[in-house]
């Protein structure tokens, strides 16, 4: 069960991930804010990359997946849209496939960055929901 969806705040938007772990969540929250941004079944998965981080709080780590995601689009000059993410403690090791944009990836509004804003990871009896606001 992965799937996102989004929730409006003033001029931002706000993305929700849900997800049968927290990894799964931040996965499709990872795909609600690229979707913002392109048509991310159009992605091919030329390139990948990769990288880790240490946080044990829970909703910070959202935050901090979601910012090196766009960080490492913006170092790299591509688009995801594919990701994975495992955990283990407070270690999150994550990544992307994607590819430089071109032609026929239609541009949508661009993410600036995750915020702190209406930040929430829980666990309910249908599963996890991961939420941030997103600066576009």
């Amino acid at each position: 069960m992965m799937s996102y969806s989004y929730f409006d705040h003033d001029a931002d938007t706000g993305v929700i991930g849900r997800g049968n772990t927290p990894e799964e969540a931040f996965i499709s929250a990872a795909e609600a804010m690229f979707a913002i941004m392109v048509n991310i079944t159009m992605v091919h998965e030329v390139q990948h990359v990769q990288f880790d981080f240490e946080e044990e709080d829970v909703e910070f780590a959202l935050v901090i997946w979601l910012n090196r995601l766009l960080t490492e689009a913006r170092m790299h000059g591509l688009v995801f849209g594919r990701f994975h993410l495992h955990r283990s403690g407070a270690r999150w090791e994550g990544g992307a496939w994607g590819e430089s944009w071109r032609d026929a990836l239609e541009k949508g509004v661009e993410v600036k960055g995750a915020t702190l804003t209406l930040l929430s990871v829980q666990s309910s009896p249908a599963g996890w929901e991961a939420r941030c606001v997103v600066d576009v």
